[in-house]
């Protein structure tokens, strides 16, 4: 497993209980790299087109309500496997049954305001970052701490 970019929302829930630094800051003390970060508004045609495959069924109506409630913090995380740390360090979607420790079994008590959405996967990751992120917007740059994060051999 290599270095991978997935894509991170804050959901409107996160940012309006003011949990977005301290989610943050769990990424970055996991030694996630931040390569891209921005505040933004989720339209109903951006929520339409990051849902796609949910948009036909019953549920998506409730689901672009939520979305597009409020402001969301898009970042893009670089690290070895970050696609599946990132979904172990949030939990399960239902935060219900999510343990303490992971970002939803901290915070979370709904299955739809869980607080944050990652990547599920490699080709998701390549297609939702392309969503939220011009190509020009992602940052490739040396972490002077990543001798400290890897061992040669795992990159």
């Amino acid at each position: 497993m290599g270095i991978e970019r997935t894509l991170v929302l804050l959901k409107p829930d996160a940012v309006a209980r003011r949990l977005s630094g301290e989610l943050i800051s769990r990424f970055e003390q996991k030694g996630l790299t931040i390569v891209g970060m921005k505040l933004l508004h989720v339209t109903p045609a951006l929520s339409k087109q990051h849902y796609a495959e949910h948009v036909s069924k019953p549920f998506y109506p409730q689901l672009e309500a939520f979305i597009t409630s409020g402001p969301v913090v898009a970042l893009a995380l670089e690290g070895i496997g970050a696609i599946s740390v990132v979904r172990a360090m949030m939990g399960p979607t239902n935060a219900r049954e999510a343990a303490p420790g992971t970002i939803r079994g901290d915070f979370g008590t709904s299955r739809q305001m869980n607080l944050v959405h990652g990547s599920d996967g490699p080709d998701a990751a390549k297609k939702e970052l392309a969503v939220y992120f011009k190509p020009e917007e992602l940052l490739t740059y040396a972490n002077p701490l990543e001798g400290m994060l890897y061992a040669g051999d795992e990159k």
